[in-house]
């Protein structure tokens, strides 16, 4: 009986201390949350279109100044996972990439992938058969619009 007494109180002490996990957890994930769109990256969101860029204007002629400035980006960021070709190394190879997706969904991809990947259908499409990630690249809506046209000259527009 002389034990009862510490052993009762040594139990009401533990169980006081371990606090609610499950509303520990629920916090820490809403203060994530808002850190993440406070950081100035915007949410996903279908009904602006695909991500922020809803329209992209594309010349019918090749902004050479651009395409150059987008290899640069391609020959530092990109061009360890995709081939030119239509080969897949990593990720797809870019051969033909701008006829099968519009400036805006090859523009929002490369500036948010994350996003891209856990909520647009073709880009969930294209993980599955690639099966890695595309790691977000960091790249401005600039350098997004350069390798986007450095895209376009290897589609063969002049």
């Amino acid at each position: 009986m002389k034990y009862l007494l510490p052993v009762v109180t040594a139990a009401i002490i533990l169980s006081s201390c371990g606090g609610n996990d499950a509303q520990q957890k629920t916090e820490e994930s809403s203060s994530s949350q808002s850190a993440q769109t406070a950081n100035g990256n915007p949410s996903y969101d279908p009904n602006r279109g695909e991500g922020k860029f809803t329209h992209v204007e594309v010349g019918a002629a090749l902004d050479a100044a651009k395409a150059e400035a987008g290899d640069k980006v391609y020959a530092v960021k990109c061009g360890s996972c995709h081939k030119l070709s239509d080969e897949k190394l990593v990720g797809p190879g870019w051969k033909g990439v701008t006829t099968r997706h519009s400036a805006e969904w090859i523009m929002n991809f490369i500036t948010n992938p994350d996003e891209m990947l856990d909520k647009d259908p073709k880009a969930q499409a294209m993980l599955e058969i690639c099966l890695v990630r595309m790691p977000n690249q960091n790249l401005t809506d600039e350098d997004a619009r350069n390798v986007f046209e450095f895209m376009r000259k290897n589609d063969g527009v002049k």
